[in-house]
């Protein structure tokens, strides 16, 4: 019996099953499983801070909140670009039936190069300058240091074989290693803080380890991932690796600029210092709740937009992409209410010793807001191939957080308010040029889409 006469025999339309079949063919292979991976990503790292910043005390999980930028920022900011050309050029090779092989050995041997930059650079400032890294950013916590270290090996690691599954069609794997790279580090985490463990290092180490943990898991079955071919030169790689990587460091600053920022402002009294990097840490959770909705709902939103694009509506795609920037924009306006009304309620179940006012976590939630609307129109904008006008909207972000930080004296007023105006400066410069870029008739293809939100993404 053919499922059409199944469905007339319960009464029930079988007109939507050729819908559903015609919008699956329309959507790039897995955007379901990227869907997936993100909101599992997004709901376990959220978890993975609770567990932690509960576990430690206020010097450990100052520290800690230090290092979760510090990884984010020079993990994904410098190892992200390397995955989305990765990806571009060997999707690019099997469009024209040639193996990656050679291309993944360039691509490897570049991004090896920066990673030893990076851990060169670590080491060089941490031991010339007297251990300024531990000292200034994690109260003297050497181990931090290492596992930032380690985190950085692993992040290359990560992004490089996400590139790799992506080019070469492997969407469900990619999406699992999203997921399974959470989920690893959140029962790190559980495990830990069950057996009374107080040392930020260790809970660390779950954030450096996870990534090969979720590497091994998406590649046990994969095969014929690094097929011969003919040689890649390094032009192979580079069409917007520069923009890529300016932008790619500049919106991971940006977002992390109220950690950052309260890490190197200092009353001068360490005592003081320490209690309100700590006391910050948890309000600036609180206040990324904005970043967990958008995560989820561009899991969800992203099928029906990719659908459109591969369809060939362009029409309905802009129409689509205002609604969803209209939604993203209602859960800005929401979470920033909520945190202005119940923030420290909330606060006070999810962390212990919370003590933030609702003026400030407001404004930070206010500046989170401004920015998941940013990345929004950042994604829209790489889906357009504006690489550059994209990097150059962080870049202004991040000097208009400088210019308004240097306006006041109160340490936390001077973060809030300048992370709210930097991501008000680049959401605008991006609408701007986003109403530029579409109005010139520019076709996007759902391909195209779907990797540009796999490649800007956006952690906690």
């Amino acid at each position: 019996m053919s499922p059409e006469e199944s469905s007339a025999r319960l009464g029930v339309e079988a007109a939507p099953i050729g819908i559903v079949a015609r919008i699956k063919e329309a959507l790039p292979e897995g955007t379901f499983a990227v869907g997936a991976g993100l909101i599992v990503a997004a709901i376990t790292a959220y978890l993975f801070v609770i567990v932690t910043l509960n576990a430690l005390n206020a010097k450990q999980k100052s520290g800690f909140s230090a290092f979760w930028a510090l990884v984010f920022v020079a993990g994904v900011g410098f190892f992200l670009p390397i995955e989305q050309e990765v990806s571009r050029a060997i999707a690019a090779r099997r469009a024209q039936g040639l193996g990656a092989g050679p291309l993944v050995k360039r691509a490897a041997g570049l991004a090896f190069g920066l990673l030893v930059l990076l851990l060169v650079t670590i080491t060089s400032v941490e031991l010339l300058g007297n251990h300024i890294i531990s000292d200034e950013f994690f109260h003297g916590n050497q181990g931090l240091v290492w596992g930032l270290e380690l985190s950085l090996v692993g992040f290359f690691c990560m992004h490089l074989t996400r590139g790799v599954l992506s080019g070469n069609g492997r969407f469900r794997p990619y999406g699992e290693m999203m997921g399974a790279e959470g989920v690893f580090r959140l029962a790190g985490a559980i495990v830990l803080a069950i057996i009374g463990v107080k040392v930020a290092g260790l809970f660390g180490l779950c954030l450096a380890i996870s990534p090969f943990l979720a590497v091994a898991v998406a590649m046990r079955s994969q095969r014929g991932l690094l097929t011969d071919g003919p040689p890649a030169p390094y032009s192979e790689l580079s069409t917007a690796l520069g923009w890529l990587l300016m932008g790619s460091v500049f919106m991971q600053v940006l977002g992390y600029t109220p950690l950052l920022g309260v890490s190197l402002l200092g009353t001068g009294d360490p005592k003081k210092d320490i209690a309100i990097r700590a006391t910050f840490a948890s309000a600036f959770f609180i206040a990324r709740i904005p970043v967990l909705l958008f995560q989820a709902v561009q899991g969800t939103l992203l099928p029906k937009l990719a659908g459109l694009a591969g369809a060939g509506k362009s029409q309905d795609f802009r129409d689509g992409l205002m609604r969803l920037l209209a939604v993203v924009s209602g859960i800005a306006a929401l979470g920033t209410l909520a945190a202005f009304t119940v923030g420290p309620i909330a606060g006070r179940i999810l962390f212990k010793d919370f003590d933030m006012s609702a003026l400030n976590l407001g404004l930070l939630a206010a500046g989170s807001g401004a920015f998941i609307i940013a990345l929004t129109i950042a994604q829209a904008l790489i889906a357009l191939n504006a690489y550059a006008r994209v990097a150059f909207s962080w870049v202004a972000g991040v000097a208009g957080f400088a210019v308004v930080c240097s306006l006041f004296t109160d340490i936390f007023l001077r973060v809030e308010l300048g992370f709210l105006a930097g991501a008000v400066v680049a959401c605008a410069l991006m609408l701007l040029q986003l109403q530029r870029v579409m109005h010139t008739g520019l076709a996007i293809s759902a391909q195209s889409l779907l990797e540009a939100i796999e490649h800007e993404p956006l952690e906690l």
